[in-house]
C-alpha cells in the first residue's frame, strides 16, 4: 500500500466518522424533546413540580398511563380522530387521483393558470381563513360536527394532494398506458390496470402525509368543536391543561397515545411502500405466465417493470425485464397470426 492510498483511506473514515457524528447529533436533537416527553410521563405532579428534580423519574408511575382513560374520555377522542383523519383521506385521494390524471395527462385552457392557483392556495394558513371557514360551517349546520371537519381537511389537503399526484404521474412514461390503448384498453382502463399499480409508492406517499396532516390538524377543529363527544384527540387532551394548574404527567401521557397511531401508520406501509419501490404494478395472478397476456382484457399483454415481481430477479431487473418481454411479444405475433 503506497503512501498516498494510506491518506486517502484516512480521509475516507475521517469524513465518515465526521458524518456519523453529525446523524448521531442531530438525532439526538430530535429525539431529546420526546424522550423528556415520555420521562415527564412517568413522574407523578410532585416531582414534576419539584425545583430540584431530574429529567429521569425517581419513581415510575406507570399508571398514569390508566389514570388519563378514566380522567378523560379518550377512546371517543382515538374514535373522532381516526374518522376524520380516515375519511378527509379518502375523499383527497378520490378527487385528487383523477384531477392529478388530468394534469399530467390531459393539454387543456388555462392549465397553467389552475396549477398555480393550486400552489397559491397552500400560502394560506387555515388560521387565516378561519373566520369564513366558522361562517360556512355554520350556513351549513356542520359546527360541532365531525363530518365538517372531515370536509375541511380534506380541502385544506386538496391541493398538495393534486400537486404531489400529479408529480408521480408525469414521473411515469406514457407509453405503457398508450401500448395499453392500443392492445384494447380505453383510458379509464389504462389509468386502473397501468398507471395507479406503477404510481403505487407515490400515492402511498401522500396517502401518510394526508392521513397525519388531519390527524395533527389542531386550530380548526378548537374553534369548531365545543362538545367533548366530538373532539378529536389534539383538542381533547387539552382536558389536563387546566385553568389553575397543568397536569403535565397527563398531558405527556395523552400526548404518547396521539403519536402511536401515526407511528404504527408509518411502520405498516413503509414496508410496503419499500417493496413498491423494487416491483412493479401488475400483480402476476393477473397474467398468464406462459404468455404474459392478463386475464383482464384481451390482446393487453405484460412486461419487466410493470410486473408485480418481488423477488431474486425483481421487477427492474435486466433478467426479467428481457425474459417476459421475449415471451409478451412472441405471443403478441403469435396471437396476431392466428386473427
Amino acid at each position: 500500500m503506497t503512501l498516498e492510498s494510506s491518506r486517502m483511506n484516512w480521509t475516507v473514515l475521517l469524513r465518515r466518522i465526521l458524518l456519523y457524528f453529525v446523524v448521531a447529533v442531530i438525532c439526538l436533537f430530535i429525539l431529546y424533546p420526546y424522550f423528556v416527553m415520555v420521562c415527564t410521563a412517568l413522574k407523578s405532579r410532585e416531582e414534576i413540580f419539584n425545583i430540584n428534580g431530574t429529567v429521569f423519574p425517581i419513581r415510575v408511575m406507570w399508571s398514569n398511563f390508566l389514570d388519563i382513560w378514566s380522567r378523560a374520555p379518550m377512546a371517543q377522542y382515538m374514535f373522532n380522530s381516526i374518522a376524520i383523519a380516515a375519511g378527509s383521506t379518502v375523499i383527497s385521494m378520490i378527487c385528487g387521483i383523477p384531477a392529478a390524471y388530468a394534469l399530467a395527462r390531459m393539454k387543456f385552457k388555462g392549465q397553467t393558470a389552475f396549477l398555480g392557483f393550486i400552489i397559491v392556495s397552500q400560502m394560506f394558513a387555515p388560521v387565516v381563513l378561519l373566520i369564513g371557514i366558522y361562517k360556512v360551517m355554520q350556513v351549513m349546520n356542520l359546527t360541532n360536527n365531525i363530518l365538517g371537519l372531515i370536509f375541511i381537511n380534506a380541502a385544506f389537503n386538496q391541493a398538495f394532494t393534486i400537486w404531489l399526484l400529479r408529480g408521480t404521474f408525469l414521473s411515469i412514461s406514457a407509453e405503457m398506458e398508450q401500448a395499453a390503448t392500443i392492445d384494447g384498453c380505453n383510458r379509464i382502463q389504462a389509468m386502473f390496470k397501468v398507471l395507479l399499480p406503477v404510481a403505487a409508492p407515490g400515492i402511498v406517499t401522500t396517502l401518510i402525509f394526508i392521513f397525519i396532516n388531519a390527524w395533527n390538524e389542531y386550530t380548526v377543529a378548537l374553534c369548531l368543536i365545543s362538545t367533548d363527544t366530538f373532539k378529536p384527540l389534539t383538542v381533547g387532551i387539552n382536558i389536563f391543561n387546566g385553568y389553575n394548574m397543568i397536569e403535565w404527567q397527563y398531558l405527556f401521557a395523552a400526548s404518547i397515545f396521539a403519536i402511536i397511531p401515526v407511528v404504527i401508520l408509518f411502520m405498516s406501509i413503509e414496508k410496503n411502500l419499500t417493496s413498491g419501490l423494487t416491483a412493479g404494478g401488475v400483480k402476476v395472478g393477473e397474467v398468464v405466465p406462459n404468455t404474459m397476456a392478463s386475464k383482464l382484457t384481451g390482446g393487453l399483454y405484460f412486461a419487466g417493470e410493470v410486473l408485480d415481481v418481488d423477488a431474486y430477479t425483481g421487477g427492474f431487473n435486466l433478467q426479467i425485464a428481457w425474459a417476459t418481454g421475449y415471451l409478451a411479444g412472441l405471443s403478441a405475433a403469435e396471437s396476431e397470426e392466428m386473427t
